[in-house]
């Protein structure tokens, strides 16, 4: 058999806990035996959304063309849509619920170019149970039945990509002259990116003020995570491109208390403050603590 795809790419909140993961990769691998799956995680929190999509918009760009299962389903068994999404002409499909889950990664390759409603029974498992495992039972074999070279058009009826449910991106915002933003992602590191690309920040040059939950401490840029000067938050360009809150050697998340969406306020600083990094900042405190 000649495959049209020869990857599946696979990001879900299932842990590694359970036979989820390994129960998808043998449905596609009983399908389309040659196809390699690559798993981007499946860490992402239980019922996440926004942070599935986030994750997968991350990775999105190292991609090796192919299908994209992506499993982040709390609608599962219910009216939403199950579905496959075309982008680049074809380049690849993404396959998954049609909850946001899809919608920022589909955003950054260039959006949609066909999508279509998986209904079509013979692409998909018959239910053994419940209708609560469709990674399984829908996503899992629709994506082999692509890689083996089943037209998108054959899954099911076609769907206006406009009328796809968009994926949560939040966007910072200007507001007397402080930048309001929120945290995207924390890392395993405890570094917290922010929805801020790096020259939305250039107007306050290097040394800034950042607010959180109303305690404000100092941030310095950096280009790296050694430069960060002891007892001072450093803000650096991550792998994504966007800036994100460390501190050396430590977690900015358990330090300053930062967390997913939690909002972040970067402001100049006033002259009479530039240059004291090191009376700034108090790692480790939180809210009500002296």
């Amino acid at each position: 058999m000649s495959l049209r795809f020869n990857t599946v790419s696979f990001l879900s909140d299932f842990g590694l806990t359970d036979e989820f993961v390994g129960v998808v990769h043998s449905v596609i691998h009983s399908i389309s035996p040659e196809v390699r799956v690559v798993d981007i995680t499946h860490g992402v929190n239980r019922h996440d959304v926004r942070g599935g999509g986030l994750a997968l918009a991350r990775a999105a760009n190292y991609l090796n063309p192919g299908v994209v299962v992506a499993v982040v389903d709390p609608g599962v068994g219910t009216n939403r849509r199950a579905v496959a999404v075309e982008v680049g002409h074809g380049a690849s499909i993404l396959v998954g619920p049609d909850n946001g889950l899809l919608g920022p990664a589909v955003a950054l390759v260039g959006g949609a170019t066909r999508a279509f409603e998986i209904r079509n029974p013979e692409y998909t498992l018959p239910l053994s149970g419940g209708a609560t495992f469709d990674g399984r039972d829908v996503f899992a074999p629709a994506a082999a039945h692509l890689c083996n070279g089943v037209p998108i058009e054959a899954l099911g009826p076609e769907i206006d990509p406009a009328l796809l449910v968009p994926g949560v991106m939040p966007l910072s915002h200007f507001a007397d002259g402080e930048l309001a933003c929120e945290v995207f992602w924390v890392d395993h590191y405890g570094n917290c990116q922010l929805n801020v690309a790096p020259d939305e920040i250039d107007v306050f040059g290097r040394e800034m003020e950042f607010e959180v939950a109303g305690e404000q401490r100092l941030a310095v840029r950096v280009d790296a995570y050694e430069q960060i000067p002891v007892g001072t938050a450093g803000l650096i360009v991550d792998s994504s491109g966007l800036v994100s809150v460390a501190i050396a050697r430590g977690s900015a998340a358990a330090e300053l208390g930062l967390g997913e969406a939690i909002e972040v306020k970067l402001r100049p600083l006033d002259e009479g403050d530039r240059g004291g990094a090191g009376t700034h900042v108090e790692l480790g405190r939180r809210n009500g603590e002296s």
